[in-house]
């Protein structure tokens, strides 16, 4: 026969009892195991006496025992229980197991939780707000927002925090109509693994296989108690415990190195492609309207410039965009008129002869060349650029190719 006898209901609820200190904290009960045997669900602690409850409760949640035969052996000796709480739900004993785990175990890491609704799941967040103030749990509530926005904005926080070695641990909340919408927006962000859970078994299995971070509810078919029986189990469930997936025993070895090996990899999912898209948005240039212009429109080559490819985009006054291969050499010319250019992409030097200047011209630098100006360029990669003139198009060289490409030559 398993009894659990109940510890005076008072501010010191363990110091008779099971020995944790809870000074202030009224709502809460201990209790001594009297053992009678070793048989049964609780065999495994058979013969040892003077366990506390929360030991208890972690043998019970470890080994799957069911929730009605817990509320029954709880139960046993319902009379010393205060006449408002004589019928203790397991949840009310969970949170018991919780509150003095949280004061025996390492709390070396802060707790924080960052929750988040829609309008039809906000009520049941107040509610499991509540209740994690009332278990001492830092929580930073966001408040209502569109069902999107909310989950975004908690997997936001909780995968930045994720990427920081804080002595705070950073979980979120979420809660919509379903808990499903909240939590595929929440799982956008790499470091982030939100589940949607409608039982107990399904936090069980999320923090044990997933080590999930993230819990979403359903405000639509989710009653508050058994939200709070969720949450509980959600905040209890250490990563890689027993579990309905294991069949309630701990995981075989393969298993356990499996999961172990998941996490690291897990935490690179997202991470290396965001790093790209960054790189990738360093490196581009946002369509402007020059840039719109010339689009869909064929370049022509410049004959007598190897290497270079022009689009008019207009012209009197003219304009085009000019296109020259890396290592192009624009041997030195002038024209019959002045121009203005704005490199678009790329990089060139170019040596103004007749004022014996030099200018190297990067993405967005601007040059203006006087008309008659002989002038001299080279390409280091491939390069365009914006050229606007007055007049009609005219070229005249002042050396040929290979002269030039001597003087550059020299040059270096």
């Amino acid at each position: 026969v398993y009894a659990l006898r109940l510890g005076k209901w008072g501010a010191k609820c363990g110091s008779v009892a099971c020995g944790c200190q809870c000074y202030d904290r009224r709502q809460r009960w201990g209790g001594k195991l009297l053992v009678g045997g070793s048989r049964g669900p609780l065999g495994a602690i058979g013969g040892i006496g003077g366990a506390s409850a929360h030991q208890v409760l972690r043998v019970w949640e470890s080994s799957g025992v069911d929730a009605d035969l817990s509320r029954r052996v709880f139960h046993r000796i319902p009379s010393t229980f205060p006449k408002s709480q004589s019928q203790p739900s397991l949840s009310q004993c969970r949170r018991h197991y919780h509150n003095h785990s949280m004061a025996t175990e390492d709390t070396s890491r802060h707790l924080k939780i960052i929750a988040g609704a829609d309008s039809f799941g906000c009520a049941l967040k107040d509610t499991l707000v509540t209740h994690l103030r009332s278990l001492n749990i830092d929580v930073e509530d966001l408040g209502t927002d569109k069902y999107y926005i909310a989950g975004e904005e908690v997997g936001r926080r909780v995968s930045s925090a994720a990427n920081t070695n804080s002595s705070v641990e950073i979980r979120g909340l979420v809660a919509c109509g379903t808990g499903v919408g909240v939590g595929m927006f929440a799982n956008k962000f790499p470091g982030v693994y939100a589940a949607t859970c409608l039982t107990p078994s399904d936090a069980l299995n999320a923090r044990s296989i997933n080590n999930c971070n993230v819990l979403a509810v359903s405000g639509m078919s989710t009653s508050p108690d058994s939200a709070i029986e969720i949450l509980d189990t959600w905040l209890n469930t250490p990563f890689k415990s027993p579990c309905p997936a294991s069949g309630s025993k701990p995981w075989p070895p393969e298993i356990n190195d499996f999961l172990d090996n998941s996490i690291h990899e897990m935490s690179k999912i997202g991470v290396e492609s965001n790093k790209e898209n960054d790189k990738n948005e360093e490196n581009s240039i946002d369509p402007c309207f020059l840039c719109c212009l010339a689009k869909n429109r064929e370049f022509t080559p410049i004959e007598i410039m190897p290497g270079g490819h022009m689009k008019v985009i207009r012209e009197t006054p003219t304009s085009a965009i000019v296109r020259f291969e890396a290592g192009s050499v624009e041997p030195a010319h002038h024209h019959t008129f002045g121009h203005d250019l704005v490199v678009l992409k790329g990089s060139k030097r170019v040596w103004n002869l007749s004022k014996g200047k030099k200018y190297d011209l990067g993405v967005g630098d601007y040059l203006f060349t006087p008309a008659g100006d002989v002038h001299r360029v080279k390409y280091f990669e491939e390069t365009e650029f914006f050229i606007k003139w007055d007049g009609h198009w005219d070229l005249l060289l002042d050396e040929d190719l290979a002269t030039a490409n001597a003087a550059i030559e020299k040059e270096n």
